[in-house]
């Protein structure tokens, strides 16, 4: 009996995906609930599971656009399993760390300039793919471990950790060779919300710095306490979110949006926090973030960034959000003007943090300062509200202890003040 797969419906208003990949070959025998492809939507990079085992015969190729509901594959359940054939339910990826360093293929001596492998050429998983990419490695310096040859995310970090000689690094040997790839349709629809907001919105970004000495103190005199009791690491990303939180309770027109001639502002607070995925980056929302500890914030955004990091991100993850904060810092950035992640009203943009002379009660003192950035849609919001968010920010965020107690000082709350 040949069972006709079709596209399953990855979300509202998606009408169609793209293949992205598949991960089997035609005629290859499959189980139940193994991943055998890739499809790209709008929003997310979902996996598709063969929903009965049998012997697969592939009806899309890879980068062909097919409606939700199409038919994508048949699986003929009758087909037995062929002798010797081997699980592939369990993930190649999971081995220890000592087993990749060991598993290190032999560096072989080949001619200067070799031709790099296209996409299309590697026989790999599609994590691996995704460092290979990153890396642009010549894949044929590599020996696979995987079935069938396949090259597996431990083949890609034991050649990275075994040393590298110069041949092995694609497109830096004179060859002078282009390689084009089609963008992935998340990656297109990225770039054409991206267009739409500079297009549509009136965008300013207002700046501000913050002096990280108060938030460095308090973590390091806590952060194995914190670690001990919650189980997760005290990062500023927790302290941003909840001065965030804060601030937008203080201007809730930067919490905020606009939908035609009208302007919807919203009693909570679901956070997005941009994090960088092999998929490029991604957005997903922390929910009620204003009723959330600082564990929580942070067990929650580790959750989050696991599952982008791992491809398994749900489109449900990153719907919604009232507001966004990025932090460029990671990748050393100093100052930029982050974009509005419509259909939101502003972005929080972190940056690195640097140790900078500054006036301390008239003295200059060397302290770890940070720049700040919120981009803002000045339809709906104004300079008031714009320098007024940051400003309460960069006071909540000098004085941690005030973000607890609604952005004043503890004394002032025992007094009423």
């Amino acid at each position: 009996m040949a069972l006709e797969m079709k596209v399953p419906s990855p979300g509202e208003s998606i009408t169609e995906v793209e293949i992205a990949q598949w991960l089997v070959e035609d005629g290859d025998y499959v189980e139940k609930d193994q991943a055998i492809a890739e499809v790209d939507s709008d929003k997310a990079t979902l996996e598709l599971p063969a929903e009965e085992a049998g012997i697969i015969t592939l009806k899309a190729e890879e980068g062909d656009l097919v409606k939700v509901g199409a038919v994508v594959c048949l699986i003929d359940t009758d087909a037995k399993k062929p002798e010797g054939f081997e699980s592939k339910s369990a993930p190649e990826e999971k081995v220890e760390e000592k087993a990749e360093v060991a598993a290190a293929p032999k560096q072989e001596t080949t001619t200067p300039n070799p031709a790099p492998a296209t996409k299309t050429d590697v026989k790999a998983t599609p994590l691996a793919k995704e460092m290979i990419s990153a890396n642009n490695i010549n894949t044929k310096k590599i020996v696979g471990s995987g079935s069938n040859g396949k090259i597996t995310k431990s083949d890609i970090q034991a050649y990275l950790t075994s040393g590298i000689d110069s041949s092995a690094i694609a497109g830096w040997g004179g060859s002078r060779e282009q390689d084009k790839q089609k963008m992935s349709m998340l990656r297109r629809k990225v770039a054409q919300r991206l267009v739409s907001v500079k297009n549509e919105t009136a965008m300013l970004t207002t700046f501000n710095e913050v002096d990280m000495k108060p938030i460095m103190d308090l973590r390091n005199q806590f952060k194995d306490k914190f670690k001990e009791t919650h189980g997760v690491s005290l990062g500023f990303m927790s302290f941003f979110t909840k001065a965030v939180t804060e601030a937008l309770r203080q201007f809730p027109t930067v919490n905020g949006m606009i939908d035609g001639d009208y302007i919807i502002t919203y009693d909570y607070a679901d956070i997005g926090i941009a994090v960088s995925s092999p998929k490029g980056l991604m957005v997903p929302v922390v929910r009620n973030a204003e009723r959330m500890t600082l564990a929580e914030i942070e067990a929650e955004i580790k959750r989050l960034a696991v599952k982008a990091r791992d491809g398994k991100i749900d489109i449900s993850d990153m719907e919604g959000g009232t507001f966004t904060i990025t932090n460029g810092g990671v990748f050393g950035s100093m100052m930029s003007t982050p974009i509005i992640n419509p259909p939101q009203s502003a972005i929080l943009g972190m940056h690195n943090i640097v140790d900078r002379p500054i006036a301390v009660d008239g003295k200059v003192e060397i302290r770890p300062m940070m720049y700040v950035a919120l981009s803002y849609d000045h339809r709906i919001i104004d300079g008031r509200e714009s320098v007024g968010f940051l400003k309460a920010i960069k006071e909540m965020l000098e004085n941690p202890s005030s973000i607890i107690f609604g952005g004043k000082n503890p004394d002032e709350v025992l007094l009423n003040l």
